[in-house]
């Protein structure tokens, strides 16, 4: 798996185009020119779904990134568009194979797949076999599939990393990354086969069910050694609940009897009815509150009776004395009736007199009415006297029916917990006879116990016969053989001394004698490249040389600043040969480039260098290794005259 093209779309349509070739590959130039975000619009494009590109003009400006890789015999484009404004990452991508496949146009762009099928379709493609990562058996992690994620911490040496003393590979610096990579690089280098993951599989279920029939082996042991007990002590109690009518023990023993008592049934429960009980007291209340309107109208029509009693005596009174009048003297001359001490002949016709009459004639009516609705009045309370004795007997009738569905209900409760106590003593003697195991019962599950752990053994053995932990030793001794050329070549310091890659801390160590000295223990970014490169050139030669599913290729960004008096001076050379030769350690870095050019055409013949510089040499090998003019802006990554996305502040 190699790099054919890197292709980048303006949001208007444009594309530009970057081609590689098998060997090495450099692009120097300026800073800020883009040159950094070319491995993470590689790793973007290998179905990572994080976007890393830093903030700037390639986020602003660029809408599509699309790769194509070679195969043998097979290229594939993988196109993804850019995230969405504010968004930090995209699944989305766009699936191209063919013999030969070529930049599709803006407008070919179209979304056919995701970043799942991007790594199902390189992993496939690029022969990492089915597996499973290795995991020792009392381990709590879970195994997991190694894909071409897990080739990402081989093909990128970033300017941070390429110098750093403390971390060798890419992302070995973030949590749980180191054991990934122990985890999977015996797979990619094709140390762990997948027989042992299939024994180890196997393995596991054995172990699970010698731990499930142990289990039963060891109750089945120990109900035989308390069955005699426990079961008198559940006879006991069957008979205390009414199961069993004796606790003598009948023909057959106690077991026998326990399996009897299985037969009891529940005894009938009555039904407690509680909707009659909420019926009555309902009929309770209603009844309790008619009685007291009824109360309540023989009150009143009381009063009443009081208050006419009371009106029909003060208006006797009043008419008596009002038809007195007409006993008053009359006029000795004439005859006729006259008011006292008034003045002559005023007469009955008089006003005053009118009056009177009149109020005498109101008061004869009022006695009458009330004579005549007396009847009707004590007709009614009689009526009403009659209701409430028949409600008051209603009230006391319900009463004694509530008390009975009361005790009812009771008794209804006692023989639910009778039942159910009954119950719960059933369900123990059924657990227990379950629990039972007779002598072929206990036979069979020790003769289980001999075969799986027999089985066990046998898988054990198998699993003991894998040389993984030999083909990890001699793997890594053939890489270190590699390493300690390579640190040679480069000058690096304790170069005389035998190197090794260290796969348990993820390092270089120099095995001195006395001691061995790991990378972060020296010193000077001389050096720190010298055992980056040397580690990384070597995996990789050897992955080339017995075909491991490993991609061919490596990018490494500004390895020549360690070759420089400053930072400043080596992000000056601009791509410049006469800064470069002004500046630089000349000797040093034509020693670099030409130990990556041999490499690429002697070592690992094919192999490719993707190299992003600051430095830049006049000889002709090193110019025909130039992809493109040095990047000086423009020429760069983005062309300037790319619109900014819509929106776009």
């Amino acid at each position: 798996m190699k790099i054919k093209s890197i292709s980048i779309y303006s949001h208007d349509g444009r594309r530009r185009d970057i081609f590689f070739h098998d060997g090495l590959n450099i692009i120097t130039g300026r800073s800020s020119t883009g040159k950094s975000a070319i491995s993470e619009i590689i790793e973007f494009c290998m179905g990572r779904s994080t976007f890393d590109v830093p903030e700037g003009v390639i986020r602003d400006r660029v809408s599509w990134y699309a790769i194509i890789y070679r195969f043998n015999g097979e290229e594939v484009l993988v196109a993804k568009p850019a995230p969405e404004q504010n968004a930090s990452s995209v699944s989305l991508a766009m699936v191209r194979r063919g013999a030969i496949v070529h930049p599709p146009s803006y407008t070919d762009l179209k979304i056919n797949d995701n970043d799942d099928g991007v790594v199902a379709l390189l992993t496939s493609l690029i022969g990492i076999p089915e597996n499973k990562t290795e995991v020792p058996l009392d381990n709590s992690r879970e195994s997991y599939d190694a894909n071409i994620k897990h080739t990402l911490y081989y093909l990128f040496q970033k300017q941070g990393i390429i110098t750093s003393k403390d971390q060798l590979f890419y992302r070995q610096n973030e949590q749980f990354q180191p054991q990934t990579i122990k985890d999977t690089l015996p797979i990619i280098l094709g140390i762990s086969g997948k027989d042992k993951f299939s024994i180890e599989a196997q393995l596991r279920v054995v172990y699970r069910e010698i731990r499930i029939n142990a289990k039963l082996l060891h109750a089945a042991r120990e109900t035989m050694g308390k069955a005699e007990d426990r079961a008198i002590g559940l006879l006991s109690e069957a008979v205390a609940v009414g199961i069993l009518p004796s606790a003598q023990v009948a023909d057959g023993g106690v077991i026998n009897m326990l399996r009897n008592a299985l037969d009891w049934r529940p005894a009938a429960v009555p039904d407690e009815d509680e909707g009659r009980i909420f019926q009555l007291e309902n009929e309770l209340i209603d009844l309790k509150k008619l009685r007291r309107e009824t109360s309540n109208k023989i009150d009143t029509a009381t009063q009443f009776s009081k208050k006419a009693d009371g009106f029909a005596g003060e208006a006797t009174e009043q008419r008596e004395r009002l038809a007195s009048i007409k006993a008053l003297p009359h006029d000795k001359a004439t005859g006729a009736w006259q008011w006292p001490f008034s003045e002559e002949r005023l007469s009955m016709n008089a006003p005053i007199a009118q009056v009177l009459l009149r109020e005498l004639k109101s008061l004869d009516q009022e006695l009458e009415a009330v004579t005549i609705e007396r009847p009707a009045l004590e007709s009614y309370l009689a009526e009403q006297h009659s209701s409430m004795a028949k409600i008051s007997a209603e009230i006391r009738k319900k009463e004694i029916e509530l008390s009975s569905a009361f005790t009812a209900s009771e008794f209804a409760a006692e023989i639910g917990n009778r039942n159910n106590a009954a119950s719960r003593v059933v369900g123990r003697i059924s657990l227990y006879l379950e629990t039972l195991v007779s002598d072929t019962e206990l036979e069979k599950l020790v003769i289980t116990d001999r075969r799986l752990r027999a089985k066990a053994a046998n898988l054990e053995r198998a699993l003991g016969a894998d040389d993984s932990e030999a083909k990890l030793a001699s793997t890594l001794n053939n890489i270190s053989i590699y390493i300690s050329q390579y640190i040679k070549d480069l000058r690096g310091e304790f170069g005389q001394f035998p190197a090794r890659l260290d796969f348990n801390h993820l390092t270089v160590a120099i095995d001195r004698p006395g001691r061995p000295i790991y990378m972060n223990k020296t010193g000077g970014g001389e050096n720190h490249l010298a055992y980056h490169l040397a580690a990384l050139l070597s995996i990789h030669r050897f992955a080339a040389k017995y075909d491991h599913p490993l991609p061919r290729f490596l990018l490494i960004d500004q390895p020549t600043q360690v070759y420089f008096p400053s930072e400043g001076s080596y992000k000056s050379a601009d791509g410049s040969i006469e800064r470069t030769e002004e500046d630089a350690d000349l000797e040093a870095v034509r020693r670099l480039f030409l130990m990556l050019l041999h490499y690429a055409t002697e070592d690992a013949p094919g192999f490719q260098l993707i190299v992003m510089e600051h430095a830049n040499l006049r000889e002709d090998w090193f110019q025909a290794s130039l992809i493109e003019k040095p990047w000086t802006k423009p020429p760069a990554l983005v062309p300037d005259d790319w619109p900014d996305a819509p929106g776009q502040f």
